[in-house]
């Protein structure tokens, strides 16, 4: 099971480097703006696969917290860019 967890830390490594060049490169705010969110979402998904891995109940409370400031964050940048538009 040990493997399971390494290679599913190296890819999401792999594709949260992918996503940070995203942010860089991003020719447009909505760009950056996805590719963020897409950043938070495997931000949640390594912190699951922690949580799975050491096995302690708290770890979820963490994963709680970092999806609902993902959730808030995208909804609020969201809202400024309609703004903007106006």
């Amino acid at each position: 099971m040990e493997a399971v967890y390494a290679i599913t830390g190296a890819l999401l490594s792999v594709a949260a480097l992918l996503t940070l060049v995203r942010i860089g490169a991003g020719p447009s705010t909505l760009d950056r703006i996805v590719a963020i969110d897409v950043l938070l979402a495997l931000v949640a998904c390594g912190v699951a696969v922690w949580a799975a891995r050491s096995g302690q109940p708290w770890s979820l409370v963490a994963l709680v917290v970092v999806t609902l400031i993902s959730f808030v964050g995208s909804v609020a940048v969201s809202r400024l860019v309609i703004r903007r538009h106006r």
